[in-house]
Formats: structure tokens, sequence, C-alpha cells
């Protein structure tokens, strides 16, 4: 009795394994099926409209032209769909193109060569493959060219202002030569002798016939969707608030024109860290600054509580240069 016993109780274990494996089994197809149906209802990819007219520096793109139209096209597609870059630009643009805006105005270069400078870096203190570095990539030998110092302990080429400056000096020596701001444009990109060499073997005068090396065949379309996309970003799917964008930091200026032995004890004395010098100073590449010749150094230091993001939300709350906050949740659809 006790042996039949055991025997129905395995039998039972069993079977309500085996059904509670099947249930499982269906109720994980179900959970999958309502997946896919979800999915294919609620998920869409569109393709962003392009615009009818595309220009840089006053300049038109000949877009009837297919393959001019297509290469636009294809930086559209990358800057709308490449987010996480595409809101660091509008993020970082809003700190830095107060400072870049006025000194191309100044040198009268035309103010759309402000997005080369986020084709170039983004508006970061990025290093190439081929050592060019700061916000305008600098190769070492042009930075020079253009005036900026560059040693072990000093470089210019992460000093915005400057850099901007140098930029300035180049666009006006390839503007001599080409007397067109889009080939002056490319040629930042190829070099003076590359794009020279190429219009003169190809036998043309326009950016848009020449035949070029994939990155500056791309790089004036990259430039102009930039341009398009900052200037329209609800257009291309961005909706941001004035709060979302990177305010400029209040600072200080110190005049400096004898050497720093110890940078970080300098710091410490101006009562922020070394790394807080650095963020403001990337120019300066050590612990030390040698002078020897007695040259002013401005050394830029973050105003009193500057450094609290509280503080900076508080001041930029509602005074976006470039968005305003008009849009509602309710009417994103």
């Amino acid at each position: 009795m006790k042996q039949t016993y055991h025997y129905f109780v395995r039998i039972l274990s069993a079977f309500l394994i085996i059904l509670l494996f099947v249930f499982a089994s269906d109720h994980r197809k179900d959970q999958d099926n309502d997946y896919k149906v979800a999915f294919h209802k609620n998920y869409r990819i569109l393709a962003p409209e392009l615009p009818d007219r595309a220009s840089f520096a006053g300049e038109e793109a000949p877009l009837d032209i297919y393959y001019v139209r297509e290469s636009l096209e294809r930086e559209i597609l990358a800057g709308t769909f490449m987010h996480t870059s595409t809101i660091l630009m509008f993020k970082r643009a809003h700190r830095w193109f107060p400072v870049i805006e006025p000194i191309l105005k100044q040198n009268n270069i035309p103010d759309d060569f402000k997005y080369l400078a986020l084709a170039e870096s983004n508006l970061s203190n990025v290093v190439s493959p081929a050592k060019a570095e700061g916000f305008w990539q600098f190769l070492r030998t042009t930075g020079q060219e253009f005036g900026l110092e560059i040693t072990e302990e000093v470089d210019e080429r992460y000093h915005v202002e400057k850099a901007t400056e140098a930029a300035c000096k180049y666009f006006w020596k390839a503007y001599g030569i080409y007397g067109n701001w889009t080939l002056v444009a490319a040629s930042f990109n190829r070099g003076l002798d590359g794009l020279s060499d190429a219009l003169k073997n190809q036998k043309v005068s326009n950016y848009y016939d020449l035949f070029l090396n994939e990155e500056t065949a791309r790089y004036l379309f990259r430039i102009m969707a930039i341009k398009e996309i900052y200037q329209n970003p609800v257009k291309y799917g961005f909706f941001l608030r004035s709060s979302d964008f990177y305010p400029r930091v209040p600072t200080i200026t110190l005049r400096v024109d004898s050497s720093i032995t110890d940078l970080p004890a300098f710091a410490l004395r101006h009562h922020v860290s070394y790394r807080v010098l650095r963020e403001f100073n990337p120019w300066l590449r050590r612990y030390t600054l040698t002078n020897r010749r007695g040259k002013v150094y401005e050394i830029v230091l973050p105003e009193e509580k500057s450094l609290s993001h509280f503080e900076l939300t508080k001041q930029q709350q509602g005074s976006s240069r470039y968005f305003h906050d008009t849009l509602k949740i309710n009417a994103i659809h």
C-alpha cells in the first residue's frame, strides 16, 4: 500500500512539473508575441526632411545635382540619429559660441565658420590620430605658423580665444588664394597644398566639382548639416529646454608676468584645485610655467561660487539664446 502511495505521488509530481513547464512555455510565448506586436505597433523610424536650400557663408550648394543632394542627406541623417553627439553639440555651443562669434565678427569672417569648430571637434579638446589638437584641430606646425605658442608647458591650441584668432588668420590667407569661402573651409580640412593640387589636377574651380578623399568630400556637407540641424532643432526631433544647456561660467583673470614653479600650489593659493585650474586653462600643459622673458599670461579662474551647478542654473533659467521653452510635453506627439 505504501509503495503504491509513493508511486502515485511521483506520478502526480511529474505531471505537475510537466504542466508547469507547458504553462510557463505558453506564457513566455504569449509574452514574446505581445512584445513583437508592441514593437511593430510602436517603433517607427522616419527619414528627416531635407531642406530646399543649403549654403555656406552665403554661397549656395547646388542641391539640384543628385550626388550633392545625397551627400548632404547622409550628413543630415548622421546628425539626426547620432543623438549623443548632436545633443552635446547644442549644449557646448551655448557655452562657446558667445566666445567664438565675436572673434569671427571682429576679423570679418562669415559667422558660418563657427560650425567648422563643431565639425572639427564638437567643441571638445580632442587629439586626432594626426596629432591635431584643440577645438580648431591645429597641427603643431600650422598653429605655430599662425601665431600660437606651442611648447612643452604651453599649448595655445587649447586656448579658445587665441586659437580662434589663429583660425581667422588662416581663413584670410586661404581666401586670398581661392576667393571663395567654401574652398577656404575645404582647405582647412585638406590643407592649402592638397586642395590646390586637386583643383589644378582636375582642372576645376568649384568644391562641388572636385573628386576628393572621403573626409574632405564629406566636410562641407557635414558643416552644412550641422548648421541646418542647429538652426532648426525641432524639425529634426531635438526638443531642448533652456536648462539643458551648458552655461558660460563667470570668471576672473589673473595677469602673470613671471615664472610659476608649482602650478598646483598656485591654484590652492587662489582657492581652487589644480584640476579646476586646468579646466579653465587647458593651454597649461605641465605643473610649471617657465617665463624667462616676462611675457604676460592671462590665467582664468572661476568667480566665487561659480562652480555651483545650482547657482549657474538659476542664472540661466529662461535665458537661452537659441531655444524657447514654448513647447509643452503634451505637444510632443
